[in-house]
């Protein structure tokens, strides 16, 4: 936080973030209540991480070739015009479940341009030393957003109405473009900057894939980080107004708002608590520990019928979240060649972040069917035998292959 460059970044990244949270939080809301359609649910984790899915790599290489402070700003130019399409539609009245599933769609590609490139910027910003420290804070400053976002996003509900509420939202990117249009990390700061590889598209994933065979810890963190994303993720957020709903709070207000800012709570105090410490260093084992906390605490929230008990679960499910994905993270970019670290960051947002579009199918269309406490409590389980199998495989000194 001394750093003044990663001072401003963590603010208005984690404005930027509340941002993302608020439209989610109103956009979620209006298409709930207009459609009711879980698939539709589903299909909002589908868009937004699918592009991540099949670009991370390449956002990984335009980063290793091109200026990420531009990256990441064209993605908050694509947040804010999705804020201005949805407001547009909220006002004349014209949302049709269409309409949603393409709005999704481009907030998912403005993902992949703040994803990957954000991680190199990171790095650029604070360097190797420091980059435990800024990863961890960096997710801390998510989760911030998450937070507040909850909150502002009701309140912007009950004052502002979802029309106005989520136009003056669009506004909230602004603050992370103005900074990085002169913040001094761009490659002409960079002298001794490894020559640019060019960008070659899907050859990026295989060859970042060849690269780094043998590399067990970073190998091991893609696939742990890749079956979080791909059998939970944050795939029950969108379904939280029905999860509110069972529970007893099926308005919109206050009760609701705590149910989408509980896991986020959890995170701002790991964050904080982790980083004010020094415990929980980035250890493979730890990871894999934290990975199965994570799915108890959510499989026990998707089983309760208790409002507070929903919060408790919630609140710890947040803390395991933010442990763990700062943990793999810092493992792969402590870990990654300096040449290829964009590529390698893509691989690991291709899997930490791009498999979450699979969640949407295991949690949203899988609850159309059994219903979401059940999808939610089996993904959990399945995941939970994953990363046991994961645990035992590195133990036992075995090379991982994708």
């Amino acid at each position: 936080m001394r750093d003044r460059g990663f001072l401003v970044y963590f603010l208005t990244s984690a404005v930027a973030m509340m941002a993302d949270s608020v439209e989610h939080v109103i956009s979620y809301w209006v298409v709930f209540q207009k459609f009711h359609s879980p698939a539709l649910g589903g299909y909002a984790m589908v868009s937004h991480w699918l592009p991540m899915l099949l670009f991370g790599v390449t956002a990984g290489a335009l980063a290793d070739r091109y200026d990420s402070r531009r990256l990441v700003q064209l993605g908050m130019v694509l947040f804010m015009a999705c804020s201005l399409a949805w407001g547009i539609l909220f006002l004349t009245d014209a949302l049709q479940a269409w309409h949603s599933a393409v709005i999704l769609t481009i907030h998912g590609f403005a993902s992949v341009f703040w994803g990957p490139p954000g991680q190199v910027l990171l790095y650029d910003i604070v360097g190797r030393k420091l980059l435990p420290s800024a990863v961890r804070l960096n997710a801390t400053s998510r989760y911030l957003g998450l937070l507040a976002g909850p909150a502002v996003g009701a309140a912007f509900l009950l004052a502002l109405g979802p029309t106005l509420g989520i136009l003056v939202n669009a506004l909230l990117y602004l603050p992370l473009v103005l900074f990085l249009w002169r913040a001094p990390y761009g490659p002409r700061y960079q002298p001794n900057r490894p020559p640019a590889r060019p960008v070659r598209g899907f050859y990026d994933v295989l060859s970042t894939v060849d690269a780094i065979r043998g590399k067990n810890v970073i190998v091991s963190m893609i696939l742990l980080s890749g079956g979080a994303a791909m059998l939970i993720s944050h795939a029950y957020q969108p379904q939280m107004p029905s999860f509110a709903q069972d529970l007893g709070y099926g308005a919109a207000g206050l009760f609701y708002g705590m149910l989408l800012a509980a896991d986020a709570g959890g995170a701002l105090v790991a964050g904080v608590l982790l980083e004010g410490t020094g415990l929980l260093p980035p250890r493979p084992r730890t990871a894999f520990v934290l990975v199965i906390l994570w799915c108890g605490a959510l499989a026990g929230f998707a089983m309760t019928a208790s409002y507070p008990n929903a919060l408790l679960l919630l609140f710890a499910a947040g803390f395991f979240e933010l442990s763990y994905n700062s943990m793999t993270q810092t493992l792969v970019q402590l870990s990654a060649p300096a040449a290829i670290r964009g590529r390698v960051l893509g691989l690991y947002s291709m899997a930490g972040l791009g498999l979450r579009a699979f969640s949407g199918i295991t949690i949203g269309l899988g609850g159309s069917l059994i219903g979401i406490h059940a999808s939610l409590a089996l993904s959990a389980g399945l995941l939970c035998a994953l990363t046991l199998l994961l645990w035992v495989r590195r133990g036992s000194g075995a090379d991982f292959a994708f």
